[in-house]
C-alpha cells in the first residue's frame, strides 16, 4: 500500500514544499491502522461513508474537501500558506485516532497523542520551521473544538481551538463528521 498515493488529491493541494514534505514524510510514518479503521468505532458519531475498512481515510479526505471548498467562499481570506497549513492539519488530524498502538476505541486524548508522535520525531521536526510546525500541532490538537473532556473522568483533556484557522479545522473536521452530509469522492474537486 503506497500511503502517499491514498492521499495524491489532497496532497497535491498543498503548495508549499516544506509543508506538503512534512506531510508526506509524517503520513509515512503513521501507525498502519490509521488506513484501515473506521472513523468511529462505534458507529455513532460519522456518517457510512465514513464506516467499516478505510473509514477513517475517507473521513480525513471528506474534511479537507470541505476546506477545499470553503476556501472559495469570501468570508474566509486565508493566504496560500494557511490554507496549506490547514490541509496538512486536516490529512494529519486524526493520525494516532486509537493510540500509537491500537486500542480498541478511540483515545480521548488522540490530538495529543498525535501531536506528541510528530513532536517527539526530530526528523519531522527539523523538516519544518518551528513556527509553522506549532500551528500545526496546535490545529491538531483542538481539533475536536467544544469535545475537550475525557468520558469517564468528565475532566477537560483537550484544549479548544482558540485562532481562526483553528476554528476552521474543527468546523471542516465536525462538518465531514455529520451523518446527514455524503460525499461522492468521485467528484474532482480544484483549490
Amino acid at each position: 500500500m503506497d500511503r502517499l498515493e491514498i492521499f495524491k488529491i489532497e496532497l497535491d493541494y498543498i503548495l508549499n514544499p516544506n509543508i506538503r514534505n512534512f506531510t508526506e514524510i509524517t503520513l509515512n510514518k503513521l501507525p498502519e491502522y490509521f488506513f484501515s479503521i473506521p472513523a468511529s468505532s462505534t458507529g455513532k458519531y460519522h456518517p457510512s461513508y465514513a464506516l467499516g475498512d478505510g473509514g477513517l481515510v475517507r473521513h480525513t479526505k471528506a474534511a479537507v474537501r470541505i476546506a477545499i471548498e470553503l476556501f472559495r467562499v469570501d468570508l474566509f481570506k486565508y493566504t496560500e500558506e494557511e490554507k496549506d497549513i490547514i490541509i496538512a492539519s486536516l490529512i494529519l488530524h486524526d493520525g494516532c485516532k486509537s493510540g500509537l498502538n491500537k486500542s480498541k476505541h478511540t483515545v480521548t486524548e488522540h490530538p495529543l497523542v498525535i501531536t506528541k508522535f510528530i513532536k517527539d520525531d526530530s526528523e519531522l521536526r527539523e523538516n519544518l520551521d518551528k513556527n509553522t510546525l506549532n500551528i500545526i500541532t496546535g490545529c491538531i490538537e483542538s481539533h475536536m473544538g467544544q469535545w475537550t473532556k475525557d468520558f469517564k473522568t468528565k475532566r477537560d483533556v483537550l484544549p479548544r481551538p482558540k485562532t481562526k484557522i483553528q476554528n476552521f479545522v474543527h468546523w471542516c473536521d465536525y462538518l465531514a463528521s455529520r451523518k446527514c452530509l455524503e460525499f461522492n469522492f468521485d467528484v474532482e474537486v480544484k483549490r
